[in-house]
């Protein structure tokens, strides 16, 4: 068995320890000159308050305080990342309110843009496409840049703006018009929806097993912007053109919000797609209200030219 003088011997070494480390956090926290300034503040508190609020004072101490000592969000050094403290008192005592920083405040209202753009299966680059990058080399593209940006500067909910009806052959950049259109209205805090249109079709089938359909149709209803990519594109079926697309299309035309579409057909041609279904049957009034709801949401333009890179 250990000696007791041994015992008793490191039992005050080990508190010796404490009180000295004890001692050493206590200067360190009451020459930190913020808490100096906040103490100055109130000095109804005495040395027998500030010892027993002497954790959260280190607490305090310790914290980057307005990102101070934090390169970025992700590099954060407070217990709570992306928060910093601030000291409050009840009486005499002590608590820390902790409250967003300057970084998390700008990355939330990133995140919150980022939702604003609301995709199904469109590829990045078209998710992240800029209007700096749309060329306008030649007429018909200037013209279309110059429908973008008139549509974006003068879109509000309460005065209708038509979408477009962009169509022509593949590769002449149509989809990432779509993009760049989002983008634009996402700068200003309005929400809108980019669909790839064979996707969309397999989709809403497959929400009819899970219950979802419905509520996937007032969303796509009541979006700020609803955007439809490759229209055309796409094996249709009755139920699909006339209770799906046709009813989307009949909210948005009846509460005048609109739509942007791309294809690479023209309405003509896209009518006759619509007629036919995946049956074989020929429906042409069905197809027809089809088109002359899309002639309500949008203007169309022609893009014939391919899109060059470079």
């Amino acid at each position: 068995m250990e000696p007791i003088q041994s015992a008793m011997k490191r039992w005050m070494n080990s508190n010796k320890k404490i009180e000295q480390t004890y001692q050493a956090i206590s200067e360190e926290v009451l020459n930190d000159p913020k808490i100096q300034a906040i103490l100055s503040e109130h000095i109804e508190l005495d040395e027998k308050d500030i010892n027993r609020n002497l954790m959260k004072l280190y607490e305090y101490h310790q914290a980057s305080k307005d990102c101070e000592n934090c390169p970025n969000l992700a590099g954060c050094v407070n217990i709570l990342k992306g928060y910093t403290p601030h000291v409050e008192l009840e009486g005499k005592e002590i608590s820390l309110r902790y409250e967003r920083c300057s970084n998390k405040v700008q990355d939330d209202l990133r995140k919150e843009k980022e939702s604003l753009v609301q995709s199904l299966y469109m590829p990045k680059q078209i998710r992240m496409a800029e209007l700096t990058e749309l060329k306008t080399d030649t007429y018909e593209r200037k013209a279309l840049v110059t429908e973008v940006i008139d549509f974006v500067k003068n879109y509000s909910r309460e005065n209708f703006h038509k979408g477009l009806y962009i169509h022509g052959p593949f590769g002449t950049g149509k989809s990432y018009i779509l993009g760049v259109i989002a983008n634009e209205l996402k700068k200003r805090n309005v929400r809108a929806a980019m669909i790839y249109m064979p996707e969309f079709v397999r989709v809403m089938k497959s929400s009819i097993q899970d219950d979802s359909l419905q509520s996937k149709m007032d969303h796509f209803k009541n979006v700020d912007v609803l955007m439809f990519d490759d229209i055309g594109a796409e094996t249709i079926s009755p139920w699909f053109r006339d209770e799906v697309l046709g009813a989307i299309l009949q909210y948005r035309m009846t509460e005048e919000l609109p739509v942007f579409f791309t294809s690479n057909f023209n309405l003509d041609q896209l009518e006759k797609h619509l007629a036919t279904s995946n049956r074989g049957d020929v429906e042409t009034i069905k197809a027809g209200r089809i088109v002359e709801r899309i002639k309500q949401l949008s203007k169309p333009i022609e893009l014939e030219e391919r899109y060059r890179t470079n």
